[in-house]
């Protein structure tokens, strides 16, 4: 997928969409913006790599959304994360993104953003 492109462009390219299109997302992350490339591109890679076993990474998914809860992350938010990441990934791809790979992604990462919420929501309810 990226593996030859620099996390840090990666990021940079994903952050810098997601603030511009909803800036007042900025205030919730709070690392520099090249260990957030990094996280995103541990977190990407660990996806693609279990795309037939997504079910191994559901702890550490509900984890992560819960640490998410702490950060100020909303529901709502992931909508925007989800279209950021998807716009990206077409990005990165170009003449490689086909409708086939865009329902792919779209469907894992509402997988995921579905868990995430789904923990975060229980977390809150029993904070």
């Amino acid at each position: 997928m990226f593996r030859d492109i620099d996390p840090v462009l990666i990021g940079d390219v994903f952050y810098s969409k997601l603030f511009i299109d909803v800036p007042h997302l900025r205030h919730l992350f709070k690392t520099s913006r090249d260990v957030q490339s990094r996280k995103l591109i541990d977190m990407l890679s660990a996806i693609v790599g279990r795309l037939d076993r997504l079910d191994e990474l559901t702890e550490d998914i509900q984890q992560l959304a819960i640490r998410h809860v702490s950060y100020g992350a909303k529901p709502e938010h992931y909508r925007a994360i989800g279209r950021t990441l998807i716009w990206t990934l077409k990005q990165g791809l170009g003449g490689d993104w086909t409708p086939e790979i865009e329902d792919a992604w779209t469907s894992c990462y509402k997988t995921l953003s579905d868990t995430m919420i789904k923990a975060a929501n229980y977390k809150s309810q029993s904070a």
